[in-house]
């Protein structure tokens, strides 16, 4: 998907100004206070995303198994920070290194705008990091599911920061083994919700497995909400408040 995305044009806030940046396969969406925003803000942001991946990449050049790896992996004490992130927080949730790679960046850079501005969303291939000082929705994309764009989960300010992310077996170029058309994740780490969203959608072929895929939700630490679509069925368990969708805030 492109960085036309519908849903990233659905969103719009009279206190927040958007914008994108776009690098290599790191494509953002991102929104902060309009009154923090500046004309050198686009271009500040582009640079740490190039410094994050010229880190990441070189360490890959080095362990190029971790790139293809679809198990939990080691790295060592000399891979940069985002690396190490992400190595834990996929370790965490049983799946390879590279699942949590979307969910990383997202808050990376999240972290690194409230620098600039008290409420920042980043939003990256469907994995967002979120933190706002009034609520916002975040619509629940999910294919050719008769469900998807009509569900939004609602985020209350005291929730946040908080990542919200998405795996799709039928959505959008990541890799996933299932066919879930939406297994959405909520915590407060956004690598490792986007880490068990990729687990969770690995896991459903049918809504007959829905039940497993949300127990191993309970289960993992760190993980406070789950939502899972396939077709016309939905289910979801944990501190989410789920709602018809409309214009985010």
């Amino acid at each position: 998907m492109n960085s036309k995305r519908v849903y990233r044009q659905d969103s719009s806030s009279l206190r927040l100004s958007s914008f994108s940046v776009g690098v290599k396969e790191t494509d953002l969406w991102i929104a902060v206070e309009s009154k923090a925003y500046h004309e050198q803000l686009p271009a500040r942001v582009e640079q740490f995303v190039w410094r994050l991946r010229i880190e990441l990449e070189d360490y890959l050049s080095k362990n190029s198994h971790l790139a293809s790896s679809l198990e939990p992996e080691l790295v060592d004490n000399e891979a940069p920070r985002i690396a190490q992130i992400m190595a834990r927080q996929s370790n965490r949730a049983g799946v390879g290194f590279m699942a949590s790679v979307a969910g990383a960046f997202a808050e990376a850079v999240g972290q690194y705008l409230l620098g600039y501005t008290g409420e920042a969303v980043v939003e990256n291939g469907g994995d967002i990091f979120i933190k706002v000082d009034q609520p916002v929705k975040v619509g629940i994309y999910a294919g050719k599911s008769s469900l998807s764009g009509k569900l939004a989960l609602q985020v209350e300010p005291d929730k946040t920061p908080i990542g919200i992310c998405t795996s799709s077996g039928t959505v959008g170029p990541s890799l996933s083994l299932g066919k879930a058309d939406a297994a959405v994740v909520v915590s407060p780490s956004a690598p490792l919700a986007d880490a068990a969203a990729t687990a969770m959608g690995n896991m459903i072929n049918s809504d007959q497995d829905f039940g497993k895929a949300l127990d191993y939700a309970r289960k993992l630490e760190g993980i406070t909400g789950a939502l899972l679509v396939y077709r016309d069925k939905v289910a979801a368990w944990g501190d989410i408040t789920l709602q018809k969708a409309g214009s985010c805030s």
